[in-house]
């Protein structure tokens, strides 16, 4: 295992830290220090053919903006706050609206605008960096100031661990999530459509027409929205479902994770032969489609389009602002924020396979 450092210069002004984890299984996982964001995640596809399962960009200058939020740090507030204001120990505090009348994914000086401090590690069993941002009083609306340290960490067991840690001086909500677009096809040869999903979840938050969640909890059984037994992306994105139309034909959707199996989301490809398994501490997911994606980015491996990738964050949901009954989002100051989630990569064992890592080894 181990790790290396680039120099990037997406201008002449502008100097960023690429860190690239790499461990015996010749996966690796590139991390920029602009935006905590996660360029690039190789892998082994069913034959050992090295590929990137990730959506990122061709040229390093486009994450300065990243308004599709490739790869990135999502805080403090992952997800929308309706009419960009929230109430906190009976005071009123108004954030930036740029999302409409709503506010999203943080604002405008947002944890994935946001050059975090790092420091690179090894251990015995892994590799990884630790990001560092301080966010001050008063930040895009948000009170307290507040120190939040996320970590990456690749191990030989082909996960990659993402640690959220946080502490503030006032209460404050706080909500940090990671923003990857994964595509398991290897290299973007295909759409995220005949991914094959499995979620531990029998409700989800349908929302209202400005992605808002409306409070009411959907049974998913007999809907597009029933993953319990895997299912295709495509059955949502072809489905005439009220909630799959809302927002784009797709998903964008909170699953409240019923925490009763081994894992909590598990994603399958079948001609790369890759797995996806995803295992959190946190109460549920946002899964997202790319339905609204649009074409024209420059991606490394071609240009962007709908479907093209599938975001799993991990989280609690800001609609805890107005609903008693979704998990509380507001960390005190006698508090300390935690939260882990694993991603693990895995692909049938081959002879194919298994001959080209002896090749490399």
């Amino acid at each position: 295992m181990k790790i290396t450092t680039q120099h990037i210069n997406p201008n002449e002004h502008i100097t960023w830290q690429l860190y690239t984890l790499s461990n015996d299984n010749q996966m690796e996982v590139s991390i920029l220090n602009y935006g905590g964001t996660i360029t690039e995640i190789r892998t082994p596809d069913r034959n050992g053919t090295i590929e990137n399962v990730v959506l990122g960009f061709n040229n390093y200058q486009d994450y300065i903006e990243n308004p599709a939020f490739f790869g990135a740090i999502i805080g403090r507030v992952a997800g929308r706050i309706k009419d960009a204001a929230f109430q906190a120990d009976n005071q009123l505090y108004k954030l930036t609206a740029n999302d409409g009348d709503n506010h999203l994914h943080g604002g405008t000086t947002a944890f994935h605008h946001a050059l975090w401090e790092t420091s690179p590690f090894e251990t015995d069993t892994s590799v990884g960096v630790k990001l560092s941002h301080k966010s001050p009083d008063g930040d895009d609306g948000y009170p307290g100031n507040v120190h939040a340290d996320v970590t990456y960490e690749l191990n030989n067991e082909n996960q990659l661990i993402i640690t959220y840690d946080a502490t503030t001086d006032k209460t404050t909500p706080l909500a940090l999530t990671n923003h990857t677009y994964f595509n398991l096809s290897g290299d973007l040869k295909e759409t995220v459509e005949n991914h094959i999903v499995t979620v531990a979840s029998n409700r989800i938050a349908a929302l209202n027409d400005n992605f808002i969640p409306t409070g009411k909890k959907l049974n998913v059984e007999r809907t597009p929205f029933d993953f319990t037994s895997g299912r295709n992306i495509k059955d949502g994105i072809n489905s005439s479902h009220l909630q799959n139309k809302i927002v784009g034909n797709g998903y964008d959707h909170y699953f409240f994770l019923e925490k009763q199996n081994h894992s909590d989301v598990t994603v399958k490809e079948k001609k790369s032969g890759r797995t996806l398994t995803v295992n959190t501490d946190e109460p549920g997911m946002v899964m997202y489609t790319s339905n609204n994606l649009g074409n024209g980015l420059k991606l490394k491996e071609g240009m962007s389009e709908r479907y093209l990738g599938l975001c799993l964050e991990t989280q609690k949901h800001p609609a805890s602002l107005l609903y008693d009954d979704f998990p509380s989002i507001l960390l005190h100051p006698e508090e300390k924020y935690h939260s882990s989630t694993k991603f693990t990569f895995e692909v049938p064992v081959t002879s194919r396979f298994l001959a080209k890592i002896g090749e490399n080894n």
